[in-house]
């Protein structure tokens, strides 16, 4: 505990902040590529907007029942700091000795990507308007709770010991069980087993990947709330595991399908990175290789799942963000060793640990995803029985881009497929 400002880490986290915010124009591109041309725009604009939806709702109430004095039961936070009251530039959070607003600001680009990520299940189909109100209520009654539960010293999943050192259950598991529940409100895609659906523009999937890359070093590394040893460990425990990832879903399709794709590299290193999230803080390197390989195979096969299931899962947000939380969270119990946990850290089963431990990253497990399924699932069928939740037939089969904000992506309206151009209709007449 300190009332003193770190200098070191203040610099850090201010650069982490910055990074964890870029994530989400990321996973905007990265899933404006994944999408047909036609809805494009509306899958930039569903991440896009959670960033002002989200900042207002973590502002005015969020923050405080997320990270506020536990109001009984380690349930959720008080109203001590509704409109951030008792903060000021000068307030130093103590666990870490850095400015209070900083912590808030570093943890509400977490709530932001986190929303933002269950777009990818309902792509092509939900009104703009239902997912604006969507999202702020989501954050307040889904994301603050749980993130109380694992990240703050009362919250009753960190009291029983369940380990989460930078999201694996309160944003990878939370955001992969809500997509599950909105994917079956909303119902499969008009075409879902029967068209293609493939990915317009795949340098997208890429450069989003990258972008999404990038600022997850921070989103991890920053998550150690400090510049030291810990956050270096960190930092190449998440350079490993998305490098792993892709390796791990690129066997694969090698041996499954006989190539090796673009999207099957962009997509394993996101599973990697899903995967170490919340596994980063306790694992050595060796078990950062171990994670987003194991991430990278399974969560190549669990994309599919969805063709097996019936449900529209549109930008396998539950096979890659759900199933690689879930490989990440429990891998813990198996993982965890002392030279990141402390010499009276607890350990994972490989190491000696017992099952304790793994014990505890299951009950984590079962809980956030049933809390995260059933309140989003009640508060999309709210929505979709007030003023419904999905487009009609005819704006998802006439584009949703131009139904639903007036433009398209591309001149011709459907990338690659305009009517060809008559010499001297370029922009410069040749």
């Amino acid at each position: 505990m300190t009332t003193t400002i770190d200098p070191a880490a203040t610099a850090w986290l201010l650069a982490a902040t910055a990074m964890v915010l870029l994530m989400t124009p990321g996973l905007a591109i990265f899933y404006g590529g994944m999408v047909r041309s036609s809805g494009v725009l509306n899958m930039l604009m569903m991440s896009f907007i959670s960033i002002p939806l989200v900042t207002v709702a973590w502002l005015v109430a969020g923050y405080s029942l997320a990270f506020g004095d536990d109001a009984g039961g380690g349930l959720i936070g008080n109203l001590g700091h509704i409109g951030l009251s008792g903060i000021d530039p000068k307030t130093v959070h103590a666990a870490s000795g850095i400015p209070e607003l900083l912590f808030v600001t570093f943890q509400l680009t977490f709530a932001i990507l986190t929303v933002a990520l269950v777009s990818g299940a309902i792509a092509d189909r939900a009104k703009f308007s239902a997912w604006m109100i969507f999202v702020p209520v989501w954050a307040l009654i889904v994301y603050a709770p749980i993130a109380h539960w694992v990240w703050t010293p009362d919250g009753w999943l960190a009291s029983l010991g369940t380990l989460d050192f930078a999201g694996g259950l309160v944003v990878e598991i939370a955001s992969g069980a809500s997509a599950l529940a909105l994917a079956l409100v909303l119902g499969p895609r008009v075409g879902f087993k029967m068209d293609a659906m493939r990915p317009h523009n795949l340098p997208f999937v890429l450069l989003g990947a990258g972008l999404l890359w990038f600022g997850w070093f921070g989103f991890n590394a920053g998550s150690a709330l400090a510049a030291n040893g810990t956050a270096a460990a960190v930092f190449l425990n998440t350079l490993v595991a998305g490098c792993l990832g892709m390796l791990g879903w690129l066997i694969v399709e090698q041996i499954r399908d006989g190539k090796p794709t673009t999207f099957g590299a962009a997509s394993g290193a996101v599973a990697g990175l899903v995967a170490i999230t919340p596994s980063c803080g306790y694992t050595n390197t060796m078990g950062a290789l171990i994670v987003g390989l194991v991430a990278g195979v399974v969560c190549s096969f669990a994309v599919g799942w969805k063709f097996k299931g019936g449900y529209d899962d549109s930008l396998d947000v539950v096979g890659v963000h759900f199933v690689g939380g879930i490989v990440g969270t429990l891998l813990i119990g198996f993982l965890a060793n002392r030279a990141m946990t402390g010499d009276d850290g607890p350990q994972g089963l490989l190491y000696g640990g017992g099952l304790g431990q793994l014990g505890k990253q299951l009950v984590g497990v079962i809980v956030v995803a049933a809390f995260a399924f059933g309140v989003t699932f009640a508060l999309g069928k709210l929505i979709d029985k007030t003023i419904g939740f999905r487009v009609s037939h005819e704006d998802e089969i006439g584009g949703i881009d131009f139904a639903l904000h007036a433009e398209t992506a591309y001149a011709e309206g459907v990338h690659g497929h305009g009517a060809p151009r008559r010499l001297g209709d370029g922009p410069f007449g040749h």
